[in-house]
C-alpha cells in the first residue's frame, strides 16, 4: 500500500475586504517536477475561482476559502477547493472545484481520462445520475439530460463522485448536488491501470 502524500496548507489573508482563504500544497514527493505541477495546478485553480467570485471587484465584502482531502492513497490525490464570496445582495456565492492527480507524475485527471475511449461514459454516468435524481426527488431547474464531458468530480470512499455547481441543475436552496457512484458499479468501462482501477476496494 502506497503511503499518503504529505499535505501542508497556506492562507491568504486580508483585512479590507475580509479575506481568509486556506489552500493546500503537497510536500516531500520523490519527483520534484510532479510536486511542482500539482502545487501549480492548485494555485492556478484557486486564482481562477477567486477572480470569478470577484476578488478584484470593489463590491467584494468577504471571501472565505477552505479545502478538503477526499482521497490520499495508492498514489492518487483527490481534493476540493471551496471558496465563498459576498459582494452584496440576498446571499453570497460559492464555488467548489475538485482536482485529482497521480502523485508519481503530477498528471491531473480529467473525467475522460478515467474511462475506456469507446465507453460512452457520458451516457452511462448520466443514466445513473438521472435515476438518483428520481429516487431522491431532487428539484431541478429544467429536465436533466446528461452531464458535461468535463463534469466536476472527485474520488472518495471507493466511489467516483460527480457533482454540480450551484444553479447548474438545481435551485440555490438545494446547494451542491453530489452523486457518489461506486467504482464497482462502473467497473466494465473504467480505463485499465487508470485511477479508478487503482482505487477498487480489493
Amino acid at each position: 500500500m502506497d503511503l499518503p502524500v504529505a499535505i501542508g496548507h497556506k492562507i491568504l489573508q486580508k483585512q479590507t475586504p475580509k479575506i481568509n482563504v486556506y489552500y493546500p500544497f503537497v510536500i516531500g514527493l520523490a519527483n520534484p517536477q510532479a510536486e511542482l505541477k500539482i502545487n501549480s495546478a492548485i494555485v492556478s485553480t484557486l486564482n481562477q475561482i477567486m477572480v470569478e467570485l470577484g476578488y478584484h471587484e470593489p463590491s467584494l465584502q468577504e471571501m472565505v476559502g477552505e479545502f478538503e482531502i477526499k482521497t490520499n492513497e495508492r498514489n492518487i490525490l483527490s481534493l476540493t477547493l471551496t471558496v465563498y464570496a459576498y459582494t452584496g445582495g440576498a446571499h453570497g456565492m460559492t464555488i467548489v472545484k475538485a482536482l485529482s492527480f497521480d502523485v508519481t507524475t503530477g498528471t491531473q485527471y480529467e473525467l475522460k481520462d478515467l474511462f475506456k475511449p469507446d465507453s460512452d461514459y457520458v451516457t452511462v454516468l448520466s443514466k445513473i445520475i438521472e435515476q438518483k435524481i428520481k429516487d431522491w426527488e431532487i428539484q431541478l431547474l429544467e429536465p436533466f439530460t446528461k452531464i458535461r464531458p468535463d463534469q466536476d468530480f472527485y474520488f472518495a470512499d471507493h466511489s467516483l463522485v460527480i457533482y454540480f455547481q450551484l444553479y447548474e441543475i438545481t435551485p440555490y436552496a438545494w446547494g451542491f448536488p453530489y452523486f457518489p457512484i461506486p467504482i464497482l458499479d462502473i467497473q466494465d468501462i473504467i480505463q485499465p491501470d487508470g485511477p479508478l482501477e487503482k482505487l477498487l476496494p480489493f
